[in-house]
């Protein structure tokens, strides 16, 4: 039967329902796999009761629960800051989205959603049309946008509040009747979705002007009759922007529908659906409610089995390189870029050139949706054998465009409700950003094994694969070759590149589906969503605009090192009586013990004396050519690790250096700078800290250095509970004055400079857990002596060895520490013999 009159339409908002069922509720999680689901419990349940306090003579005729699909509507194109302060979508909430319309269906509900268009313009058109048709509404939501809708058989229904909301209740909260609620919205604005309005006017003033003038247009065409002058100079200098504001509250009431009332019509839910998708969310409560009401058996929810922290090795997941899809034209991204719309989530590798991303040329790019489902969209790759001496050759056949292949997938790379999953994402989003794509929301394959598992094994795809999935992957130098006959992936042919770069996108899918709901399972989600991916973009950001290096600069440090050390040379051939590589650690040697005769000389493997910095020192009291070897080997590491090598790392676009910063580098969660290290700039010295003067701020700017002030004593001072340490903090004492007053006895106004050097060496060494022997090489006094400093130190503050041993017994139990932020370290050898041991400890 056709809609019409004496039917009853219920049209509700599926995506404010999601929200509010998720801020209302605590978090919850499937106990079986650790999956987020409180916020389709809380769905499930207002569905239930929506269904349940809707029966009998008023109960609805038609239904259909309405989502928002994607964030891109018609209103972005109109106004690109529409919803542009939005924050993202949570993201223990994300993989509940699409599970919410699975529940949908599984009580027999129509659930509709439409790309491009809003939830609340898809409930206009179908209210609109069910209106027009003779029958009722009743759109169950409180959303403010949806009151311009109430009236002639339409009402809403706030099932929070359990209130209807008819024309008198539209009155109330707008100052206006419905059909004007528009142009109140049009001028007051709206700060969650950035629509603009008019500056300084909000709904009351906006409502009084509209009672007055009769409707907005009126008002902005006799703004001149306003008396008071600052709200007429704003209508009349702004009334473009509330015209257009008006444009972006407005509902569509005539969209382009896929679906018709008609097929709308209320369905029983079918039981064995219902509670099969109610049982696999594990809802015991609602199971056994809906059993009951439906008349059958409610079926057993088995309890969640023990979590396997050591799980057996997966077996093989089958893969198929030659089902991967070559992308070669707009339709078929297209239908792609739909796919990964519908699913909320997509995998994203790209193809480059170079792994210096500053460098790098994007040659392709691969998706994937579903596991076993991937595709390669190739961009830039070169034609065989039209190489050209001025490098002028073609591209391939049978490749998208690079801008129009960007153009499509830029919405939906940006888009906030599609996660963009990848493997060291840090790497693709800056490749992207270089084309201007901001790619965002993100998750990261290497940094959720880095969350779990650090110290465990590395996080490489690679490694990751074969560990996770039982599969190997296709390795890069089997396409690209090795040493000198190394090519680019441009120059890889389409074909070959397809089944390499999909299955790479394929991998971080079904590596994402494994370790998401890992992180709940060892419970490191907060370390991986508030420490770990956080640090993405920030750092990805940090890499791109680099720092400034004066080139001059450096090229003097270097020629002054230079002459430095050839001055030193010549003393140190002095010194030994002849000539000899001061370089080769060999020659050296045999200098000091055999010519020379000076003790202590002990050969290694090869035969060759060793001349390591610990050695030199020791000999240092003894002779002054290993002194002067210590020097000359300092001038030359500034020299070839500083001076040279950073004029090699200048980017001759951006004359600036790129650093890049590993997250996952180092087991206890410190970030590692490579290529250049920019981390380990030398301040000891006077020759080490003048490499800082070349690093320079762009002018009319300043360089900041900011610092935690002894920051690792304070973390100290709070978890081991040192009293004593703690109050030299709160009363800002200098901390290592404060140390040698309280181990040697000595008051802070008798404090020397030698006495608080030898606590501040003690203070941080021994929180690194220092030896007696490392201690006295570091202050070079006795080792007894520096063993009677360690002690001392304990005995002062009793709760340090105290908390240093039950960490210490803690790891050996549990092969683990945790940081305050419930960050895992895994110590796998601390039970191990051998030097591996002792760095465990410490």
């Amino acid at each position: 039967m056709a809609f019409g009159k004496g039917h009853h339409l219920h049209l509700v908002d599926g995506s404010a329902f999601i929200f509010r069922a998720y801020h209302a509720l605590p978090p919850l999680t499937r106990k079986s796999d650790g999956l987020p689901v409180g916020a389709v419990s809380g769905f499930v349940n207002m569905l239930w009761k929506m269904i349940e306090d809707n029966k009998g003579p008023d109960a609805p005729t038609h239904a259909a629960v309405v989502f928002d699909k994607g964030s891109h509507t018609f209103r972005n194109d109109l106004y690109d800051l529409y919803k542009a302060n939005r924050e993202a979508m949570p993201e223990d909430l994300r993989p509940q989205i699409p599970l919410t319309r699975d529940a949908t269906r599984a009580f027999n509900i129509a659930c509709l959603e439409q790309e491009g268009f809003e939830a609340d313009d898809i409930i206009a058109t179908l209210a609109c049309k069910a209106r027009d048709a003779g029958g009722r509404v009743t759109i169950i939501s409180s959303d403010k946008d949806l009151m311009q809708l109430v009236g002639g058989g339409i009402e809403m229904y706030d099932a929070m509040k359990n209130r209807r909301i008819g024309v008198e209740g539209v009155e109330e909260k707008f100052g206006v009747g419905p059909e004007r609620v528009v142009d109140v919205q049009a001028l007051a604005g709206d700060s969650v979705d950035n629509v603009p309005g008019a500056p300084g006017i909000g709904v009351k003033t906006a409502a009084l002007l509209i009672n007055e003038f009769g409707d907005l247009e009126t008002l902005l065409e006799r703004a001149e009759e306003i008396k008071q002058p600052k709200r007429r100079q704003t209508l009349i200098e702004n009334a473009d922007q509330i015209r257009l504001s008006k444009e972006l509250v407005k509902l569509d009431c005539d969209m382009d529908l896929d679906y018709s009332l008609d097929t709308l019509e209320v369905k029983d839910p079918e039981a064995d659906d219902l509670l099969k998708f109610l049982t696999e969310m594990e809802f015991r409560t609602i199971t056994k409610r809906v059993a009951d009401t439906l008349g059958v058996e409610a079926p057993v929810i088995a309890d969640a089995a023990p979590v396997q922290e050591d799980a057996p090795q997966p077996e093989a997941v089958d893969f198929d390189a030659e089902s991967y899809e070559c992308v070669r034209d707009a339709e078929a991204l297209k239908a792609w870029v739909a796919k990964a719309h519908a699913c909320g989530w997509v995998a994203v590798d790209t193809e480059t050139t170079s792994l210096n991303e500053m460098r790098a040329d994007l040659v392709g790019i691969s998706l994937a949706v579903t596991a076993g489902e991937a595709c390669y969209i190739p961009l830039t790759h070169r034609a065989a054998g039209t190489d050209d001496l001025f490098g002028s050759d073609d591209l391939a056949e049978g490749q998208m465009a690079l801008d129009e292949a960007l153009a499509i997938l830029k919405p939906m790379l940006e888009d906030a409700s599609v996660l963009k999953i990848g493997q060291n994402m840090k790497y693709d989003a800056k490749i992207f950003a270089r084309y201007g794509v901001n790619v965002a929301p993100i998750d990261d394959t290497m940094l959720m094994s880095y969350a779990m598992n650090a110290g465990l094994h590395n996080h490489g795809m690679d490694q990751l694969s074969e560990r996770y999935l039982s599969h190997k992957p296709i390795e890069i130098k089997s396409l690209l070759g090795t040493g000198k006959s190394a090519i680019t992936f441009d120059r890889v042919p389409v074909d070959e590149a397809v089944k390499y770069a999909a299955e790479d996108a394929d991998i971080t899918l079904r590596l994402w589906q494994q370790f998401k709901p890992n992180l709940h399972r060892k419970r490191v989600t907060t370390v991986y969503e508030t420490l770990e991916r956080p640090m993405v973009p920030v750092l990805a950001q940090m890499e791109m605009h680099g720092i400034k290096v004066d080139r001059d600069t450096l090229s003097r440090m270097s020629n002054a090192f230079a002459q430095k050390m050839a001055g030193l040379e010549a003393e140190i051939h002095e010194l030994a009586g002849q000539s000899f590589n001061v370089g080769s650690p060999k020659q050296l040697g045999e200098i000091l013990f055999d010519k020379m005769g000076l003790p202590g000389g002990k050969k290694g493997k090869t035969g060759a004396y060793a001349t390591g910095a610990d050695v030199l020192e020791d000999l240092a009291t003894e002779h002054d050519l290993p002194r002067r070897v210590l020097d000359w080997r300092q001038l030359s590491k500034l020299k070839s690790t500083y001076t040279d090598a950073l004029q090699d790392h200048i980017n001759a676009d951006t004359g600036r250096v790129h650093t890049s910063y590993s997250i996952a580098g180092a087991n206890t969660g410190r970030l590692a700078s490579t290529d250049p290290n920019l981390q380990n700039i030398p301040i000891r010295t006077e020759e080490g800290r003048r490499i800082r003067e070349a690093f320079v701020a762009d002018d009319g700017k300043v360089l900041v250095s900011l610092d935690y002030s002894q920051i690792e004593l304070r973390i100290l001072a709070h978890i081991a509970d040192i009293d004593a340490l703690k109050q030299a903090f709160r009363e800002g004492q200098d901390i290592h004055a404060a140390t040698a007053s309280e181990m040697f006895n000595v008051p802070l106004d008798e404090m020397t400079p030698d006495v608080r050097r030898q606590a501040k060496a003690i203070n941080f060494g021994v929180i690194y857990g220092i030896s007696g022997f490392g201690l006295a090489r570091n202050l070079r006094i006795p080792r007894d002596e520096a063993q009677g400093f360690i002690d001392r130190y304990f005995e002062r503050f009793p709760g340090i060895r105290k908390y240093m041993d039950d960490t210490v017994a803690f790891a050996k139990e549990y092969s683990y520490v945790q940081t305050l932020f419930g960050r895992k370290i895994n110590t796998p050898e601390i039970n191990a013999k051998g030097p591996h041991a002792g760095f465990a400890r410490r």
